[in-house]
C-alpha cells in the first residue's frame, strides 16, 4: 500500500477552488472517485466542479452524466486533481493547463505532468486510493459518497474477481463503505443490469469470431464498426466478453478489437496472471496494468489482426 502523500493532503487543504477531472471514456471507477471526491470538496468547504471529456458509453455510467459541468473560465486560484489517470493526453481536451495539478492514478504507465502526484500501480481501483484520501483527510463518507465508491472500486476488480491472496486491504474498505451504507446488490445491479437485447446479441457475435492462438492460450476476437452500427454504439460491453472468454480452459490472455472509424481501432487486453498486457498496449501507444491495459490506434482489424499476435510471441514462444 501506498500511504497518502502529505503533498497531496497539503495541496487539498490550501486550496479553495477544484476542476475534479477524469480521463476520456470514464469507467465507473473514474467517474465514482471523480464524484465522491468532489462531494468531500465541497463538505470542506471548497469549490470543486466535476468535468470530464466523456463520451460515457458505458450503460452503467450514462445515469451520472448530467452532474459533470463545464470547466471554470475563471482561472486564478483554480486547481485541478485529476483521477484515475496521469497522462496528460487522457484527459482530453478540458482546458486545464497551467493549472497548479494533482493526480490520484493506479495505472503503471506514463509519468505525471503536474505539480503533486499520488500513484499506486498496486491499487486495483482509483476508488479505494480515493477512500484512502477520506481517511487521511479523517472523514468518514456520507452514503452517496460511500455508493460511488463502492460502486468504483467493484467496477475495476470485476466485482473482487480479479483480486487475489493481497486484496485484504480491498476487502477492508469494501466492510468500510458498507458500514457507512453503500450496498453491493445496489452495486452489481448497477454495473452488470440494464443491457439492451442488442448488447447480448453483439456479446454473441464477438463470442463466435474468437480466434485461438499460442494453442489457445490467446484469444483474439473484435468488433466491426458495421456491428457497432447495427446494434447500437451503446450495445459494446467488452467486459462481460472479458469474462467469458476468460473462462475458457487454457487460456492466459484476451485481445479484443474494435473499429472505432475507418481509420482508428480500440485495442483491449487482458490477462489471467503471468502475462503484462500493459507492456503490449504500449507497443500501440497505450497502457495500463500488467493484467488489464489497452489503446487507441490506427489501422482496421485486419491490419492489427497480425501485429497484435505477434506482440504476444515472447511470450507464449
Amino acid at each position: 500500500m501506498v500511504p497518502v502523500p502529505k503533498e497531496l493532503l497539503d495541496f487539498i487543504r490550501n486550496g479553495t477552488s477544484f476542476i475534479v477531472a477524469g480521463h476520456e471514456e470514464p469507467d465507473g471507477d473514474c467517474v465514482g472517485s471523480q464524484l465522491a471526491l468532489t462531494s468531500l470538496l465541497r463538505r470542506l468547504g471548497k469549490k470543486a466542479v466535476p468535468c470530464s471529456a466523456g463520451p460515457f458509453k458505458r450503460t452503467e455510467i450514462k445515469p451520472y452524466e448530467g452532474r459533470f459541468l463545464p470547466c471554470p473560465t475563471e482561472k486564478e486560484g483554480l486547481r485541478v486533481i485529476v483521477m484515475d489517470c496521469s497522462l496528460r493526453e487522457r484527459v482530453g481536451d478540458l482546458p486545464i493547463d497551467g493549472l497548479l495539478s494533482a493526480a490520484v492514478d493506479h495505472h503503471a504507465s506514463g509519468n505525471f505532468w503536474g505539480t503533486v502526484s499520488y500513484l499506486d500501480p498496486h491499487a486495483p481501483a482509483a476508488a479505494l486510493m480515493t477512500e484512502r484520501i477520506f481517511r487521511a483527510l479523517g472523514e468518514e463518507p456520507t452514503v452517496e459518497e460511500a455508493e460511488l465508491l463502492l460502486f468504483g472500486l467493484c467496477t475495476d476488480t470485476g466485482f473482487f474477481r480479479h483480486l487475489d491472496e493481497t486484496g485484504t486491504e480491498t476487502f477492508l474498505a469494501a466492510a468500510r463503505l458498507t458500514a457507512a451504507g453503500a450496498s453491493p446488490k445496489k452495486a452489481f445491479a448497477a454495473i452488470h443490469g440494464g443491457k439492451t437485447l442488442n448488447s447480448r446479441i453483439l456479446m454473441g457475435t464477438a463470442l463466435a469470431k474468437a480466434k485461438p492462438y499460442y494453442g489457445g492460450r490467446l484469444l483474439l476476437s473484435g468488433t466491426t464498426l458495421e456491428e457497432s452500427e447495427q446494434y447500437g454504439m451503446e450495445s459494446r460491453d467488452s467486459d462481460a466478453i472479458y469474462q467469458v472468454l476468460q473462462s475458457v480452459e487454457g487460456v492466459e490472455a484476451m485481445a479484443l478489437l474494435r473499429q472505432e472509424n475507418s481509420e482508428e481501432c480500440t485495442l483491449g487486453l487482458r490477462s489471467r496472471d503471468r502475462i503484462d498486457v500493459a507492456a503490449i498496449a504500449k507497443i500501440f501507444g497505450g497502457g495500463g496494468h500488467k493484467n488489464a491495459a489497452g489503446a487507441k490506434t490506427s489501422g482496421t482489424i485486419a491490419e492489427l489482426e497480425e501485429k497484435l499476435t505477434a506482440a504476444f510471441a515472447e511470450w507464449f514462444n
